[in-house]
């Protein structure tokens, strides 16, 4: 039996059927393990270093299709798939259930004062920023200018989208205003990633053929790709932003505890919703590139790209 590791492996893609949920949630219940966000930066680079000379044709010796595929994904929780740049480790998807257990227990429990509210909204739609921006979709650069406008327009927005319904909910009964957390993190999350990602709604994100050979970049597949990121994060957040604690002498760390809980499940299985190479028929993009890539491509009627997280 040869020790040498076959070259037919298909790294490019996820190891599970990406046509279905459930192949996508196991996918991502490896991408979005919080275990990943401990290991060191030489686990990640030796990771890379197996990625990268496997896509070369160069195996280590005595690797297996198992410990391939660990790398593959060790490699895809830490830098991003467009630009190939290790990631800022708390926007990383592995870091989403420690940091958010900690930020929406906080706001679940801190909830009943204005400044309570400013605070813990601040926090955390500074925190969705560094995630929308780690998690964005293209290799299009983003100058510190743009970058800083589009924090600055998101947390705004977010904190007084907050606050208007916290305004609201004072005057509505017990029952109802008790989720008010939930709506302001669904509403904010509507306002903050299309701010941190506007550049891909003015300029496009890349799409592909079925081979990954790139077409052009479409502001269209851009909206596609964020209105399903703002749906799958919502998602993200009804299990925990829906929990309530009776017991207020226990409410921060039964709060914390039970979001977590929740988060291991939620994140991946919300990010399974669509797909991460998500697609769209030809007949939905900008005209002019429409006609580009019929001239360019006759065969293709359908395009791909990579929707963010």
């Amino acid at each position: 039996m040869s020790g040498e590791l076959s070259l037919n492996i298909n790294i490019k893609e996820p190891r599970w059927d990406q046509g279905t949920f459930m192949g996508r949630a196991q996918h991502f219940f490896m991408v979005t393990d919080p275990r990943n966000v401990l290991l060191s930066s030489e686990t990640l680079e030796e990771a890379r270093g197996i990625v990268e000379n496997y896509r070369a044709g160069i195996v280590k010796p005595g690797l297996s299709e198992d410990e391939l595929w660990k790398a593959k994904y060790v490699y895809d929780s830490a830098f991003h798939p467009d630009t190939g740049e290790k990631m800022f480790v708390i926007g990383r998807m592995s870091a989403q259930v420690p940091m958010n257990m900690t930020i929406t227990g906080c706001m679940l429990t801190f909830y009943r004062t204005t400044p309570a509210v400013v605070f813990w909204q601040w926090v955390n739609q500074s925190f969705n920023a560094v995630v929308n921006y780690t998690n964005r979709s293209g290799d299009a650069p983003i100058t510190v200018n743009q970058l800083g406008a589009a924090y600055v327009s998101a947390t705004t927005g977010a904190v007084v989208t907050a606050l208007s319904l916290k305004s609201l909910a004072n005057r509505l009964p017990p029952i109802i205003s008790r989720f008010v957390p939930f709506a302001a993190v669904a509403a904010a999350n509507c306002i903050n990633i299309p701010f941190m990602r506007q550049r891909e709604l003015k300029y496009g994100i890349p799409v592909t053929d079925e081979n990954g050979n790139r077409l052009g970049e479409s502001p269209n597949a851009a909206k596609q790709a964020i209105i399903q990121v703002v749906v799958s994060r919502i998602g993200m957040a009804v299990p925990a932003m829906g929990n309530r604690n009776r017991f207020p002498i226990l409410n921060a760390p039964v709060q914390v505890g039970l979001v977590g809980l929740c988060l291991v499940f939620a994140t991946p299985l919300c990010c399974a919703l669509f797909p991460q190479k998500s697609s769209m028929s030809l007949s939905g993009l900008e005209a002019d590139l429409q006609e580009r890539i019929r001239q360019s491509s006759p065969d293709t009627t359908t395009v791909y790209f990579n929707k963010g997280l």
